[in-house]
């Protein structure tokens, strides 16, 4: 539920993995090309390093920082989109993922706000995190991934 004045998404996933398989594939750069679509974020994982999400050809679509690591249970990251400047003069989101095992799956929580009614960029947020999940659960259970391409019918972040 969003406070008045605010955008949220927020989504959960179930995958069968470990907390400690499913922290590694969420920072591990490498590991990371492979579902989120040869993206990949760059960071020490350490609270108050920088962040950014960079694509393959080396261009940094969103920038900002680590605010809280809790390994294998808890990341917060503050960041800002560097592409469309639309998006970028929204501000800074926060993005908050929550780690939980149950049984032989951990249950992932995104929570990703921004403190601004509508914002454009939660929009856009809302439509890739489903597509990059999907393909995260996929590859860890299967061993590939769900989507190769994901805005068929366009990015909303602009060409990559």
């Amino acid at each position: 539920m969003s406070k008045k004045g605010q955008s949220t998404f927020v989504y959960v996933i179930y995958i069968r993995t470990t907390p400690k398989k499913l922290w590694s594939a969420l920072t591990d750069v490498e590991f990371m090309k492979q579902y989120w679509f040869g993206m990949h974020c760059e960071s020490e994982w350490t609270a108050g390093s920088s962040w950014k999400m960079v694509s393959g050809d080396g261009q940094i679509y969103d920038a900002g920082e680590i605010v809280e690591v809790e390994p294998p249970r808890r990341l917060v990251i503050r960041w800002q989109q560097q592409i469309k400047p639309e998006l970028k003069a929204e501000g800074e989101s926060l993005c908050t993922m929550e780690l939980e095992p149950i049984g032989a799956t951990v249950k992932l929580s995104i929570t990703h706000t921004m403190e601004r009614e509508p914002s454009k960029f939660i929009e856009a947020v809302s439509v890739g995190w489903p597509k990059i999940l999907s393909n995260l659960k996929s590859l860890l259970e299967t061993g590939s991934i769900a989507l190769e391409d994901p805005y068929p019918t366009g990015n909303p972040y602009g060409k990559r």
